[in-house]
């Protein structure tokens, strides 16, 4: 079985401030029945009050993620499944829960992990 990223930024997280509570429970209900189908591994989002550190290879560091590259935020869940169809499937029950497009992308196997 492959583990799968199902994520979205934060700006793609456009509703309306009635609706958040109603969002919050529906993607909530969703990973629950994640993991009582035993699929879920660990989920959450990005904690954007807390810069990102860049740590170097020689060990030094500095505030902020890479210069060039586009900050990393939003949210994401980590799902292992059998197949990539129904990691689309799943994706799909997140997206409309969150009221918006996820994406979906599949962790390279690596048997030493």
């Amino acid at each position: 079985m492959a583990k799968y990223l199902i994520s979205f930024p934060s700006a793609a997280m456009v509703v309306p401030e009635d609706a958040w509570e109603a969002v919050g429970r529906d993607a909530h209900a969703v990973i629950e029945e994640a993991k009582a189908a035993g699929v879920y591994v660990f989920g959450g989002g990005i904690d954007e009050g807390v810069p990102p550190v860049l740590v170097a290879a020689d060990g030094s560091f500095a505030e902020g993620g890479y210069p060039w590259a586009s900050p990393i935020d939003g949210g994401f869940t980590v799902l292992e499944l059998p197949s990539r169809k129904e990691a689309v499937a799943w994706a799909a029950r997140i997206a409309k829960a969150c009221r918006c497009d996820q994406e979906l992308r599949v962790f390279q196997f690596d048997p030493q992990s």
